[in-house]
């Protein structure tokens, strides 16, 4: 059972420290991801849940610990040759470009050389699975809303064919009813088979949508279980989901 299980990890986290210069920010996280997985990492604003992303994605160093990625040891591998793998990091704030169109955006998400070749296939398959993005496709993404924004930037990683996409804040600063859609778009994508590794504020919207949550506060984590064991506790119940008892 053991080894089946072993099988089935893409993503291992082990005793990681993070800091920024001499300033300490992340302490000792332990993190798994199974292969079809949908996990979430929730935590306040400043609890060192986008620092480890972005070490995840081979953005910062690690200062302590390992990063076994589909049975490869990436902790010092560099960003470039993470994404080759199909680790794929969409950031926090979007951070597309506002003049280039949809399309145009998307097809960046596939510029490596192996990409390259699938890229309109790729588009294709995005554009069923978005139809909203089709229609946007010839307009520049620095008119679109908030939300198509937000697409468009997790549709430009799913053109990188990920095995783990990982997604930073995917709902930050949107109206709810556009959190709404985000959420809804995350769920296809993983209905495709995507694993795919989250952090957010929003943690009613982000234990929904996975099988299995972490919690980080001050650099640590403080909880870990079932989305629906964390959703039931306590402490999520009063900190993070806004219920008094």
């Amino acid at each position: 059972m053991g080894n089946r299980q072993d099988l089935n990890r893409l993503l291992e986290v082990a005793n990681l420290e993070l800091a920024y210069e001499t300033v300490q920010v992340v302490w000792g996280v332990n993190l798994k991801v199974s292969r079809g997985q949908v996990v979430s990492i929730i935590g306040p604003n400043g609890a060192g849940k986008t620092t480890t992303l972005k070490a995840l994605a081979g953005l910062i160093p690690v200062r302590k610990g390992r990063i076994i990625f589909d049975g490869q040891d990436v902790t010092s591998e560099p960003a470039h040759l993470r994404v080759r793998h199909h680790l794929c990091l969409v950031p926090e704030g979007r951070q597309l470009w506002a003049r280039m169109t949809v399309e145009e955006n998307l097809l960046m998400g596939a510029f490596s050389p192996p990409l390259r070749a699938k890229a309109h296939q790729n588009l294709n398959r995005i554009y069923e699975l978005f139809p909203q993005l089709k229609e946007r496709s010839k307009q520049a993404c620095g008119t679109l809303s908030g939300g198509e924004q937000q697409m468009c930037a997790i549709g430009r990683g799913f053109m990188a064919e990920p095995l783990l996409l990982i997604l930073d804040e995917p709902s930050l600063g949107l109206a709810p009813i556009l959190v709404e859609q985000v959420f809804q778009m995350i769920s296809r994508i993983a209905a495709e088979g995507v694993t795919i590794l989250l952090a957010a504020q929003n943690a009613n919207q982000a234990l929904q949508v996975a099988q299995y949550g972490y919690v980080m506060e001050a650099g640590r984590v403080a909880l870990e279980g079932v989305s629906d064991e964390l959703r039931a506790s306590d402490h999520v119940r009063r900190a993070y989901l806004g219920v008094s008892n």
